[in-house]
């Protein structure tokens, strides 16, 4: 492989000719007769009937091919790093939420029915960072991605903004509203979680890179990948403090200067000390009423019903001998132990915005759960670095590390115990 372990390269061709549309990850290109190589392989398969998904290379690294709309090829390669099974489930994933990235700025249309290679090429580096944010969230704790949930905080006056969110939405002639705190949702309209929970995850990465570009205020056209893929709405935009965003999906009023000078101040003037409130959660992404065993030492919880979740890292707390494993490192094992369960234990519904084609692309959890004469509910890992365990019920998961001193035989009850405490002080 060309490629180092741990890293992913991204191919977009046109799925008719191969011509290449563009290419994102690692730095270290790959040659052209290799691009063309893994499409015409890909080609060969389909005259001969057989559709190519997926194969792994002697150096174990892993290339994955997905079609959309008979038009575009997505072709991603991965210096590998991870088993077989996780690598797939994670690159297909990545596949999906390119696609729908694409579609989600330059709508399906422009896509599915490419006039002018040319000029799609050039169209499409607007998309181009946000496929980086997809190959490599830069910031720590942002999971949505890898989860298809919405990364979440839960605020100590949720009420409150709740209130101000829905006031502020109605204001400005839309149902579609959120208030985002370091990048999470701290609250939102019903109608926002109503969307697709993918739509909900790829537009709260658009908000955080519209937030990293350090603009005020923006009126920025989406289409909904899944809702409305060919009609685009408007995204209005406004930063209320550093760190804390707001902003409505809008059809052609009110205007951005109308919104800004007259409603943000009205709406959330009176509520900048709630926003600090709610700065102060941080990374914890609870409030501190919100009790944590000293022995956990990160956690990511989904609501499976909302398609929420929230995550904390949290080894400052815990002074040990040998040292545990940093914060980076504990995000990293907090994603893997998330790819290892979902691919083999946990089922992940995603609701009806999953077609009958995406599904027949992920094969997640078919061929081992066979070996299972029920579904599982728990399952566990003890490594040096750390003891693993995940918990499902029917509306939870919960994912969580503690450190090696930790007996196993507790794991089940530390993480039952977590679980209770958070959705009894918060209602997540």
């Amino acid at each position: 492989m060309m490629l180092q372990d741990g890293s992913t390269h991204l191919l977009c061709l046109t799925a008719s000719s191969g011509v290449p549309l563009f290419t994102r990850g690692a730095p270290r290109q790959l040659p052209f007769p290799v691009i063309g190589s893994l499409n015409g392989v890909h080609m060969f398969g389909g005259g001969q009937g057989v559709e190519l998904t997926s194969c792994e290379t002697e150096g174990g690294g892993k290339v994955v091919w997905r079609v959309f709309r008979d038009s575009v090829m997505l072709i991603a390669v991965s210096g590998g790093g991870s088993s077989s099974k996780e690598e797939e489930a994670r690159l297909q994933r990545l596949l999906e939420d390119v696609w729908s990235c694409m579609v989600l700025v330059l709508g399906q249309d422009e896509l599915a029915n490419m006039r002018n290679v040319e000029r799609l090429k050039r169209d499409l580096r607007s998309c181009f960072s946000l496929i980086d944010r997809l190959l490599e969230e830069r910031q720590q704790g942002i999971l949505g991605n890898l989860t298809h949930c919405a990364d979440s905080l839960l605020p100590p006056n949720p009420a409150l903004l709740q209130q101000a969110v829905d006031g502020f939405a109605q204001a400005a002639d839309s149902e579609f509203g959120c208030l985002l705190v370091h990048g999470r949702i701290a609250a939102a309209t019903e109608k926002w979680w109503r969307l697709a929970p993918q739509e909900v995850v790829l537009l709260s990465t658009v908000i955080r890179s519209l937030s990293a570009s350090g603009s005020a205020s923006c009126d920025y056209p989406v289409f909904l990948p899944h809702g409305s893929p060919t009609v685009a709405h408007r995204l209005l935009r406004f930063q209320l403090l550093p760190g804390v965003d707001v902003c409505v999906l809008c059809g052609p009023t009110p205007s951005l200067h109308r919104a800004e000078s007259e409603l943000v101040g009205r709406f959330w003037s009176p509520l900048v000390e709630a926003l600090r409130d709610c700065l102060a959660v941080g990374e914890r992404c609870m409030p501190t009423s919100v009790p944590l065993r000293p022995d956990v030492m990160a956690l990511l919880l989904i609501n499976r019903e909302t398609r929420r979740s929230v995550s904390c890292v949290r080894t400052h707390h815990l002074p040990s001998d040998p040292p545990l494993p940093s914060e980076a490192r504990c995000w990293e094992l907090l994603k893997l132990l998330y790819i290892f369960s979902s691919t083999r234990y946990f089922s992940q519904e995603e609701a009806s915005c999953v077609s009958p084609e995406e599904r027949s692309h992920r094969g997640n959890t078919e061929d081992f759960v066979l070996g299972f004469s029920h579904q599982p509910l728990q399952c566990y890992s003890v490594t040096e670095e750390c003891k693993s365990y995940g918990l499902q019920t029917a509306q939870h998961q919960l994912f969580l590390l503690t450190p090696p001193s930790v007996p196993t035989f507790a794991l089940r009850s530390v993480a039952t115990q977590t679980l209770s405490d958070i959705v009894a002080a918060t209602g997540f």
